[in-house]
């Protein structure tokens, strides 16, 4: 691993950290609206069966992706700790993104 400079890392870390955390809420963020716009068009008047609806898993998939590669690329430049936190997440929410498969 690459070593760091003591003095800069913790600055670097949380700099990091907080790019991490806007981007993350950025993500959910769309994911909630397009979800939630998916849902204000869907009617209760149907003739029949209803087709399943991909939104949520398509959404939080995404989602799901994001955080995974973000996990990854923090792992490999050396940031452990704040990578596993994000592969954990990740975790939590590739389970969730199943709960939603039609």
């Amino acid at each position: 691993m690459p070593e760091r400079a003591d003095g800069n890392s913790a600055l670097t870390g949380g700099c990091l950290l907080f790019l991490i955390l806007v981007a993350d809420v950025a993500a959910a963020l769309l994911a909630a609206i397009v979800i939630a716009a998916r849902r204000l068009g869907r009617t209760n008047a149907y003739s029949g069966t209803p087709s399943p609806d991909w939104t949520p898993v398509l959404g939080f998939g995404a989602l799901t992706l994001a955080l995974g590669v973000t996990a990854v690329v923090l792992l490999r430049i050396g940031h452990g700790g704040i990578g596993a936190l994000q592969l954990t997440l990740c975790g939590f929410l590739a389970v969730h993104t199943l709960e939603y498969w039609p």
